[in-house]
């Protein structure tokens, strides 16, 4: 019989997790004195909701300031609705600043994920080392790469509470989004996770997922993952592949085979995985065939030709 699951560690006074679904991010939402400070935003069709989430937890507080660990849609969709009043200060990686200004969704990966956000604009940026003022507790500001170039994560020493953002999640990380684009990003998510078992955290808040303390476990799991995604870059093309249709599956619900073809036809990160490592298939059969390995994970089920979204997340193991 297996042990239960060890439960979580107590958080700070004032800080809260807003746990999403894997469409959008949590929020980590800090209370300081009359206002608030949020980590994370969540997907742009969450927005509203977002918003009335920390509206709840705040008890009517205005929002401060936005804190985003990485910019890709899933943690930074409600940026532009909770920032629509100039009071309010967002913060974001230093690496992003340029792409952010010109409004360059190419680079911002939203176009080439087949994904939208909101256009935003920041006030002040964040880079390793930096140390962040949040719900009364310094935090120090670390890189993160591997799932994106320019991610960061928030640990707090002496509570010893690490905001991983995608770098670890209890069964994971997030997908490797630069090997695709022939930057690199297995060495770097390795230096990230050799980073996080340095801090020693007692308590991981992840950027998807419940909050969890069993850090050696995630990282084995995490360090195991690595190797056989790094030992094949065709089967981390595969798993890249099936994480896109699986998010855009979470947005529309279902849709036929011919429409997710013409969806991702659009998208530059399903064609260069296409044309690097697929090429002895159609686009379409490489999309029917990624269809085809969700249902076999369980995250999906395909009738009469239409997908159709199973509330089941693609874990880092599918990729296996």
């Amino acid at each position: 019989m297996r042990a239960p699951a060890a439960a979580p560690a107590p958080l700070p006074t004032g800080m809260h997790v807003l746990e999403r679904g894997w469409l959008s991010s949590n929020s980590i939402v800090f209370e300081e004195g009359e206002q608030l400070s949020v980590v994370d935003t969540g997907y742009a069709m969450h927005a509203r909701q977002t918003a009335a989430l920390i509206d709840h937890v705040g008890g009517g507080r205005p929002l401060a300031r936005i804190i985003n660990t990485h910019l890709h849609s899933d943690h930074v969709g409600g940026n532009a609705r909770l920032a629509r009043h100039s009071s309010v200060s967002v913060q974001i990686p230093a690496g992003e600043a340029d792409a952010v200004r010109a409004w360059d969704v190419e680079r911002l990966s939203y176009r080439a994920m087949g994904q939208r956000c909101a256009r935003f604009s920041f006030d002040r940026t964040l880079r390793a080392g930096d140390t962040l003022e949040l719900g009364g507790l310094a935090w120090q500001v670390h890189a993160a790469a591997g799932h994106d170039p320019h991610m960061l994560m928030l640990f707090e020493p002496n509570e010893r509470i690490l905001i991983s953002a995608d770098a670890l999640w209890e069964r994971g990380f997030g997908g490797i989004f630069p090997e695709i684009d022939g930057e690199g990003g297995f060495v770097e998510q390795r230096e990230s996770l050799d980073m996080i078992a340095r801090l020693q955290p007692r308590l991981v808040v992840p950027g998807h997922g419940a909050p969890f303390r069993e850090v050696d476990a995630a990282l084995r799991r995490a360090y195991a993952r690595l190797d056989a995604l790094q030992s094949s870059p065709q089967r981390n093309a595969r798993h890249v592949l099936k994480l896109l249709v699986k998010f855009w599956l979470l947005q529309v619900g279902e849709a036929a085979l011919p429409r997710l073809v013409e969806h991702f036809d659009r998208a530059r990160y399903a064609r260069i995985v296409h044309q690097r490592y697929f090429a002895d298939l159609s686009f379409a059969q490489m999309l029917e065939q990624t269809a085809w390995q969700l249902c076999a994970a369980g995250s999906a089920v395909l009738e009469r030709s239409r997908l159709k979204n199973v509330d089941r997340p693609v874990h880092s193991e599918a990729a296996q």
